[in-house]
């Protein structure tokens, strides 16, 4: 298994001492990547618009 790294950002947005990700660095040049939450396997996606879609 494959850990990601946290990342620093200056924006204001970003919480001091929570985990911060990048999208696009997890979900790579397609887009796409599965994140696992007690044993049930999800998919996070970037949209064309820029947005992320969390999905069963």
């Amino acid at each position: 298994m494959t850990m990601m790294n946290t990342i620093s950002l200056t924006d204001s947005a970003a919480l001091p001492g929570r985990p911060t990700f990048d999208a696009r660095a997890m979900t790579g040049e397609n887009g796409l990547a599965q994140i696992v939450l007690d044993e049930k396997v999800y998919t996070l996606r970037i949209t064309k618009a820029g947005k992320l879609i969390l999905t069963k």
